[in-house]
Order: structure tokens, then sequence, then C-alpha cells
């Protein structure tokens, strides 16, 4: 509950499947909360969304969580957004293509020349070489693909936000890092994208989290229900929001983000270097760094492989298969990003036995060990790694798959109350003129701390080194992540 006039801070969240908008008190509170469904188009290694549907998306979760918020009440609002989707607009911010989503690989066949013209910089931000997903790729594609004359390139969040304002705004750093932004200069390598042909006046000014970038206008008012004139800050990837969410902002803290895939977020003081080229660093609003990496394993393969069952069912069977006979790595597109980069990589099950209970524990220790593989990757690479590690995402309700991950990593972790990216975006909508850690622990309350059971973490140990032996066979893991993964197992 709220006090009628408390103020609150309006985090909105673009997600692969709906749009979330969360209005937040500065105790952390949720005064109002709406959502509206977003459907795409898949085509192989294609996928599109209609950017129009964003913003009736984002105008109907808005008017839902301020239903009963007095106007007086709204300070300002912030957007999240999936990294890497990007879109041409014309001069008024009106789509001239398709959203190219995160996850889309048409344009694999312009990285090895995008990291030709770039790999000096690439390698000085830590990440080496950019993936086929990655916006710059596909900025490539676009233009190669569309007219573009006086077009103009828009990030997911990009768009939305000049919708609210009603004018041309700036892309944060964080959306930014995937279309090739040095993060460290903070401004865009002129003489690489010159190199690859693309126009200077086709890219948005850069900004970082948290900067205010305008105001309401009278038509986003209209639309969305937030008063017109109230402040919108620039937002951030639905990643490092999450990590924002979190409340852990500390030097070692670590959000893992469990929903149709795994994405870790991470907080370091130094730029986290990965000579595999599978961690990139995002920066944070006080110029620190948050190191981490997106899987394509996750809960896809739930949704994939058990549609419309019982899940909470399927989580007590599973308790009785630890571990499970079956050995899965249950991944559900092709191609693997994180902890190692294989394009070719495809998901497996081994010695299945049919038994439902068992392939569905099977999915779930899968993920908890590539989660496992990933820290044992950051820790190769010298990223600090022990402080607090919050679980996040859809996964984050089962308390059972919550309790299996504590005991495969064999650490504590830390469930807040409201886990989710748009409350990471109303810490960015508070954080102008203030500290953003000390904003965020203000916001954020923790619901519980689930420890290892200490007789069960020996248990998985097996099955994961197992699957970290598969992974290399198969020519998909690096010799030194597994043979790291091996080294801190037996320590």
């Amino acid at each position: 509950m709220t006090e009628q006039n408390e103020a609150v801070w309006v985090g909105v969240d673009l997600g692969t499947q709906s749009v979330r908008a969360l209005a937040v008190t500065a105790s952390g509170d949720v005064a109002g909360a709406g959502s509206r469904a977003l459907t795409g188009r898949r085509d192989g290694p294609r996928h599109e969304q209609d950017p129009e549907d964003w913003w009736t998306a984002v105008g109907a979760a808005c008017r839902e969580a301020l239903r009963d918020v007095p106007a007086q009440a709204v300070q300002a609002v912030a957007v999240d957004a999936t990294s890497g989707t990007i879109l041409l607009t014309d001069d008024g911010g009106r789509p001239l293509t398709p959203a190219l989503m995160y996850d889309d690989t048409r344009a694999a066949g312009h990285v090895q020349r995008v990291n030709e013209a770039g790999g000096e910089v690439w390698r000085t931000l830590g990440y080496q070489r950019m993936q086929p997903a990655w916006a710059l790729p596909k900025l490539l594609w676009l233009l190669e693909h569309h007219p573009h004359g006086g077009a103009r390139l828009a990030h997911q969040s990009d768009f939305v936000n000049r919708r609210l304002t009603g004018h041309p705004v700036a892309a944060d750093l964080s959306n930014a890092l995937k279309t090739g932004a040095d993060l460290i200069a903070e401004a865009w390598p002129a003489d690489v994208l010159d190199a690859l042909g693309v126009p200077a006046d086709l890219l948005p000014p850069l900004e970082r989290s948290g900067t205010p970038l305008g105001a309401v206008c009278a038509a986003a008012a209209e639309a969305t229900g937030l008063p017109e004139g109230t402040p919108v800050v620039a937002g951030a990837t639905d990643g490092c929001a999450a990590q924002l969410g979190t409340g852990r902002l500390t030097v070692g803290s670590w959000n893992s983000v469990l929903g149709t895939t795994l994405v870790l977020k991470g907080v370091s003081d130094d730029l986290v270097q990965d000579p595999f080229g599978v961690v990139y660093s995002h920066k944070a609003p006080d110029g620190r760094w948050l190191p981490g990496g997106a899987s394509s394993t996750g809960a896809g393969a739930i949704s994939r492989d058990f549609p419309g069952r019982d899940l909470a069912d399927l989580d007590r069977r599973a308790a009785r298969h630890e571990p499970a006979a079956a050995l899965a790595y249950p991944l559900v597109p092709a191609g693997e990003r994180f902890p190692f980069l294989a394009p070719d990589a495809r998901g497996f099950r081994l010695d299945g036995t049919s038994d439902e209970a068992d392939d569905f524990a099977a999915v779930l220790q899968g993920v908890g060990y590539l989660e496992r593989l990933c820290f044992d990757h950051l820790d190769l690479l010298g990223a600090p790694t022990g402080g607090d590690l919050t679980l996040t995402g859809g996964a984050a309700r089962s308390r059972y798959w919550c309790q299996l991950r504590a005991d495969i990593l064999g650490r504590p972790v830390v469930l807040p109350r409201q886990a989710e990216p748009a409350l990471g975006a109303a810490v960015l909508a508070a954080a102008p003129g203030r500290d953003v850690a000390e904003t965020a622990g203000r916001m954020v309350a923790v619901k519980a701390v689930i420890d290892p059971r200490p007789e069960k973490t020996a248990v998985f140990d097996a099955p994961y080194l197992r699957l970290v032996g598969e992974l290399e066979r198969r020519g998909w893991l690096p010799a030194e992540t597994a043979a790291h993964a091996r080294e801190r197992t037996s320590r």
C-alpha cells in the first residue's frame, strides 16, 4: 500500500513477449502495475517485431499502472529494452523498417567485415569481437537492404523515448554497446563506422543511463496517461535494468536473469577482458562496469518441451531425480553465445529414460550446470564473483528451481521481493541527482535468501563435469574454460 500522493517513479520494460510498467515509490512499494502482450515473427534466423506495437503496448501498460496514481505523484519515467534490437526511422521517428530483434542473426555475413574494421576498438572494450546477433552487423544489413536517405538508427528504447518526448533523443550507452559505441570514450568510433559506410548523421548522440532526455509531450501524455512534462530519463538494456533492480550494486555482486534465456550481469571496478569474446561490459551510471553475457539456454526449453503442463507438479516430481538419469544441454535455438561462442551448437539430451519427471529434472539441472559454467568462465577471466548473487526472471518464481540452482552453484542466492527489469528502470528514473546504488538500495527489498543444501552440492559435480566434457568433445567449449571448470570443482 502507498500513501495517496506519495511520489512514484515509472519504469517501463520492453521485453520479448510483453511490455511491463511499474509505478514505484522511493521505498520500493509498487503503487501500480500494468502489462500488455507483444508478438513477433520468426523465420529461421530472422526475428522481427512491429515497432508500432511497442508504442501501443507501452501506452496501455502505463495507463493500467497509473490508474490509481495521482498525476502529481509521478516524478519521472525510464524505459529499458532488449539488447541489440534496432530499426531505421525517418526524421519524425516513424519506422521505415521492421525491428530486428536481439536474437536475429540474418546479418551473420557482415560480422567478419565488422570485426576487421573495428577489431582494435572491440579488443580495447574487452569483448574482442562482435557476434551475429549484435546490432552493428544488423545495421549494415538494414543499410544494404533498405533505402536510407534521411534515415535514423533507433534502438528499441530510443524509438519509445522519441515518442514519449516528441523529439529526437540520445541513445543510452548501455543499448549502444552492441552498435559499436566506445564505452571508454563514451562516443561513436567515427573511423570504424566511416570505414563500414555508416553515415554519421544516421547515429543518435550518446548519454549514460540515468541522464534526463526530455519531458513527456502532450501526444504521449494522451497515449500513456503519463502527465505532460514528466521527465524522461535514459534507461538501459533489460539485463542492466535487471541488475539495477536487484539493489545489489557492490563490486562482485551478480544477478542471474533466467527467463526464455539466461543472462548474467555483475559489477566490477575494472573493465573485464575476455579473449574468448563472450563476456562484454556495459557502463553503469556511476562509471563502473557491468560485465556479463547472455546464453541462448534457458527456460525456453520448458515452454517447448512441456507446453501446458502443471510446472509446480513437475517441480515436485523432479525433486526425486537428483541428479537426473538423463543429461541435458537445453539449448532451444541453434547457436550458443555464453559461456562459449558456438554458432553450430545444438541442444541435446543423453541417456533419456522416457520418464517425464526425469526429463524435466534434466532440463532444470542442465540450465543450472550452464549457469555454473558461466561463473567458472568468469572466474577464469579474473572477474570478481564473490559478492551477493540474486536470481530474477520468470524462473525465480519456482522456489524448487532456485533451491536447485543454489545447490548446483554451492552458494547462497538472494530473491528480491520485486524481481524484474521494470523496477530497475524505475531506479534509473529516480537516479538523476542521486547516487544510483543508494537509490537502488532503498527501492529494492529482499524476499528470501536460499542457502545450498550441504548434502546436495557434491551430488551434482559428476553430471556437471560430464556436461563440461561433452561440450568440449563436440568442439564448442574452449579447453581453457573446461580445464578451469574441472579445477574449480576439485577444490
